[in-house]
């Protein structure tokens, strides 16, 4: 993931009230301060192992939702706001969300896209399913 993509993701959390799971990439840390611009500290989970947490964070009874184009996909419009603890899941822009990732997921919620493109900036993506989680969309 590219930092800018990292910084905008954990302004969108703050500003929705959701907190960013990190993988423990040596990187991550530094685009994080740089990108930091909130006055308080932000919510930042370091998550070791990206798939051992969200087996555990599942297991624990959070719902895991994928932003991911896939035949039951909910469109983005008919996402209802989030009444538990609920985990997205972001994939590349390019290949989406790993197979091993997918297995995981509770469900998927699409953004329609008119254009000619196969996907949105994954900061944007993001950005537009935390606030409609969030019930602010």
């Amino acid at each position: 993931m590219h930092g800018a993509n990292l910084g905008t993701l954990l302004r969108t959390c703050d500003a929705v009230g959701a907190c960013l799971a990190v993988p423990p990439f040596g990187w991550v840390d530094e685009v994080l301060a740089r990108g930091n611009t909130l006055r308080q500290p932000a919510c930042v989970h370091r998550v070791g192992s990206p798939l051992r947490w969200l087996a555990d964070e599942r297991r624990a009874g959070a719902a895991v939702l994928g932003v991911e184009l896939a035949d039951e996909a909910v469109r983005l419009a008919d996402l209802p706001p989030a009444r538990r603890r609920t985990v997205m899941v972001l994939g590349h822009e390019a290949t989406g969300i790993p197979p091993e990732a997918l297995d995981l997921l509770d469900g998927a919620v699409e953004i329609p896209m008119t254009g000619t493109g196969s996907s949105l900036n994954v900061a944007v993506a993001g950005s537009l399913v935390l606030y409609r989680l969030a019930g602010l969309l």
